[in-house]
């Protein structure tokens, strides 16, 4: 016997269909959810509502082996043989993430072709890998957050096997899995949720309508996406999830969507006995998301830290326009080394108003995500251009280790590792015209008004935009990239061994900065750089014993004093 339900509280009438127009009246039951229950059914199956004769998929449809408008298929989660069940998790606290678009981090795109490259990350030193998001869209290929189907894994990746493969794989390896997720819109076609319930809010966000947190019928709409994250973390044996843009998710409740997350995800983790872990995506600057819940917070584990991003990313290459304007300076690094947010209540000339919170100094560092580059800041480029293309060799080397001794959690995105020159551009494969057609207008629309011509801004759907964004493996073989990917791999392994490199005491971090230079005490250790485009002479808060790692040549030391070639950084014991 299979039973087969579906929440729809407005319905009048809701009938299963199965292959063959066959169909089946549901029975209405408590707080919406119809039901049957046929015997020996088949594997596909669609909801049919009132009278209208449209097949729809199910929301909550584990598989959608024909695409996002296609059938459902049933999907028995305990039918997958895993092989981990002496994987005991791994914590944020101390580890390096590594974001990855399974559609470009290798040349097939899939899941199973991922796994021939975690050896390589295991290698490199890395812990966690994070993936963009991989739930059901329609098209091929896509960045992922236009998914419409939030508990099914899209099927050109390899679909809900595939994915259990690459997480049990990664496991196997010692690799923790991260699970980039999507809950403040649904994609643009083939989200046929909200024509079941009231998905959707009369708000808004900058992709689509808002969804539905607090209004009428919003029980089961919460539900349903902690029925979600609770899925991915305990079928799919995922370690954690980001959460993206939690800024967009409207609530006025007194106890938040993203509170009552982490109450239901700490209880799992009780239950599993290994550590899950959730990080947030905003643009709030509001440590609050990142406070225990006992000191009044919600109770999350992480945040990416933007302004870490943009405190590195203009000095290392000038770029002072738009979000970047009030950075810049050495002064502003060491406030975000110090304090982990530079705006903290202060004035945001990009917002035009004052912005931020301060964070208390007993927050741990490990609770912010840190990166040179990431999805968002190389794709919502122009040509998305990385950061190799920008600066030189030398600069990457002294951002990398600023990065790699900061209190932070470090997180690479794929290919920085050698210094990848492929581009990572917006790309989609909307099959209806019109969406395409307004995608593409939209694309260069906005880049117009930054004084770019339509033709340098790629066609998000011309599919060789997609294929340009591939990871070119190849490129390791040459020496220039093979020298950076070593680099990378001693950075790490001295991160590693030292202590004192992955401290998280924001209260601990000692800071000295001047002209275009930078002293950061980390405990016996000292990481001196020297991003001028001329030799400078140092002055350090120590005697130094001995020089552990140089991202270039002619580093001298001499008691307290250091010589830093050009465009050069250098980690001392003391």
């Amino acid at each position: 016997m299979s039973e087969f339900t579906v929440w729809a509280p407005e319905a009048k009438r809701v009938r299963l269909r199965l292959p063959h127009g066959a169909d089946h009246e549901m029975r209405a039951g408590r707080n919406g959810w119809w039901k049957v229950e046929l015997p020996g059914a088949g594997l596909d199956y669609s909801f049919v509502l009132d009278d209208d004769e449209q097949a729809l998929p199910d929301p909550r449809s584990m598989w959608q082996p024909f695409g996002v408008h296609g059938p459902s298929r049933v999907y028995d989660h305990s039918a997958f043989t895993w092989t981990d069940g002496s994987w005991t998790g791994r914590q944020l606290p101390g580890s390096i993430l590594y974001e990855l678009h399974v559609g470009t981090f290798t040349p097939e795109g899939t899941f199973d072709a991922a796994i021939g490259k975690l050896d390589h990350l295991v290698e490199l030193g890395v812990d966690m890998i994070e993936l963009l998001p991989v739930n059901a869209f329609n098209g091929e290929h896509n960045w992922g957050y236009d998914g419409a189907c939030w508990f099914a894994p899209h099927e050109p990746y390899g679909g809900p096997d595939g994915l259990k493969r690459l997480v049990d794989a990664a496991h196997a390896r010692g690799l923790g899995v991260i699970l980039d997720v999507v809950y403040n819109h649904f994609g643009p076609s083939g989200a046929y949720a909200p024509l079941f319930a009231p998905y959707l809010s009369d708000r808004n966000t900058p992709w689509g309508q808002a969804v539905n947190l607090d209004g009428p019928h919003s029980d089961g709409v919460r539900r349903f996406i902690i029925d979600s994250i609770l899925m991915w973390l305990r079928d799919y044996h995922v370690d954690g999830l980001r959460l993206d843009a939690v800024h967009a998710l409207p609530d006025t409740r007194a106890v938040h969507l993203l509170e009552e997350i982490a109450v239901e995800v700490e209880t799992l983790s009780v239950h599993l006995g290994r550590p899950l872990s959730l990080i947030a995506e905003s643009d709030l600057n509001d440590p609050r998301l990142i406070t225990p819940r006992e000191a009044g917070g919600f109770g999350l584990h992480a945040q990416w830290n933007d302004d870490a991003h943009h405190a590195l990313h203009t000095l290392l290459t000038g770029e002072q326009q738009g979000y970047y304007g009030d950075f810049g300076s050495m002064e502003c690094l060491a406030e975000v080394l110090r304090g982990a947010f530079f705006h903290t209540g202060t004035w945001s000339s990009f917002r035009h108003r004052q912005h931020g919170r301060p964070v208390d100094q007993r927050t741990p560092g490990h609770r912010f995500v840190a990166y040179l580059q990431n999805h968002d800041q190389i794709g919502n480029r122009a040509t998305g251009d990385r950061l190799s293309m920008s600066v030189s060799p030398a600069m990457l080397r002294v951002g990398a280790t600023l990065l790699m001794t900061s209190p932070f959690t470090p997180m690479l995105f794929m290919g920085e590792e050698w210094a990848a020159t492929t581009p990572w551009q917006y790309f989609t494969s909307h099959p209806e015209p019109e969406l395409a057609t307004a995608v593409s207008t939209g694309r260069r629309r906005e880049f117009a008004a930054h004084g770019w011509s339509s033709s340098e801004v790629p066609d998000p759907q011309d599919r060789q935009t997609f294929v340009r964004s591939r990871l070119d493996w190849a490129e390791l073989d040459k020496p220039e990239h093979r020298q950076m990917y070593d680099f990378y791999r001693r950075l790490i392994v001295l991160r590693k061994s030292r202590p004192e490199l992955s401290d998280p005491h924001l209260f601990a971090v000692d800071v000295r900065h001047g002209d275009r230079f930078l002293v950061l005490r980390r405990g016996g250790c000292l990481v001196a750089a020297n991003l001028a485009d001329k030799p400078q002479r140092v002055t350090l808060p120590g005697v130094a014993r001995r020089v552990l790692l140089a991202t270039g040549e002619g580093v001298t030391v001499q008691r307290d004093r250091i010589e830093l070639p050009a465009e050069t950084a250098a980690i001392v014991a003391l």
